[in-house]
C-alpha cells in the first residue's frame, strides 16, 4: 500500500544531538497519534516532546522510512527522522524546529479525539440471511467506513468477518450512497487497533 504524504527531503540543516539533550521537554501522556510512512498510518502514544524532538510509545517495531510524519489528532503534521529505538519506544527529531506551545495546545485540546486510518481491505458483511461483500476504506477503534453495494437500513446490526481479525459485531450509523459509517459493539483497544494496522499494511513490523 503506498502512500504520497511524504514530502521529499529537505535541505535544512540536521539538528545537533546536544540540541535533542538540552531543549525543555514536556510531558504528553498517554497522547495518540499516527506516524505515517511510504509503508502506511501507524498508531503511536506521544510521551513527551520539545521544540527538537519527541519520543513516543511503540506496538511494533518502526516503520524503515528516513523520513516519517507525525500526524496529530487534531490535524497538526510535522516531519520527523528516527533517532533512537528500544523496549518498544522510539525518539524522533524534527525536521524543523515546531512551534511547541501550538503544539501541546493541541494535544491538550482534542485529548479523546480518535485516530483514524486510511486503511483498505476487503471484508464480508452478514445481515440477517445474506451475505455480501464489502471494502474498508479507513478504520478507528470504534467503527469503519465502507464501501458496499448492499442496502442497509440505519441501525442494522452486520456481522462483519475478515482474514484479518476476528468477527466483530457493529451497527449502521450512516449511509451515502454505497458508503457507510459503521460503528463496533465493541470498541479496540488502542493496542488491538495499533497491532491490526500493522498486520494490514505492514505484518513485518510485527516480528521480533
Amino acid at each position: 500500500m503506498e502512500h504520497s504524504a511524504i514530502s521529499p527531503r529537505t535541505q535544512a540543516s540536521p539538528i545537533d544531538a546536544s540540541d535533542l539533550r538540552e531543549a525543555p521537554r514536556f510531558t504528553l501522556l498517554v497522547r495518540a497519534a499516527k506516524l505515517v510512512s511510504s509503508q502506511g498510518e501507524f498508531v503511536c502514544v506521544i510521551r513527551d516532546v520539545s521544540e527538537t524532538g519527541v519520543s513516543v510509545r511503540l506496538f511494533h517495531r518502526l516503520p524503515s522510512d528516513d523520513l516519517i510524519e507525525l500526524h496529530m489528532p487534531g490535524g497538526g503534521t510535522y516531519q520527523i527522522r528516527s533517532v533512537w529505538e528500544r523496549d518498544n519506544q522510539a525518539g524522533f527529531e524534527f525536521v524543523e524546529r515546531v512551534d511547541i506551545a501550538r503544539l501541546i495546545h493541541e494535544a491538550d485540546e482534542y485529548p479523546k479525539r480518535g485516530l483514524r486510518l486510511g486503511v483498505c481491505f476487503p471484508i464480508v458483511i452478514t445481515a440477517l440471511d445474506r451475505s455480501c461483500e464489502a471494502i474498508v476504506e479507513n478504520l478507528s477503534q470504534q467503527g469503519a467506513k465502507i464501501e458496499c453495494e448492499q442496502l442497509f437500513a440505519i441501525d442494522q446490526a452486520l456481522l462483519i468477518q475478515s482474514d484479518d481479525f476476528a468477527e466483530v459485531r457493529a451497527k449502521v450509523r450512516w449511509r451515502r450512497n454505497s458508503h457507510y459509517g459503521l460503528v463496533f459493539d465493541d470498541t479496540l483497544t488502542l493496542g488491538d487497533f495499533a497491532r491490526l494496522a500493522a498486520k494490514l499494511q505492514a505484518p513485518a513490523l510485527l516480528m521480533a
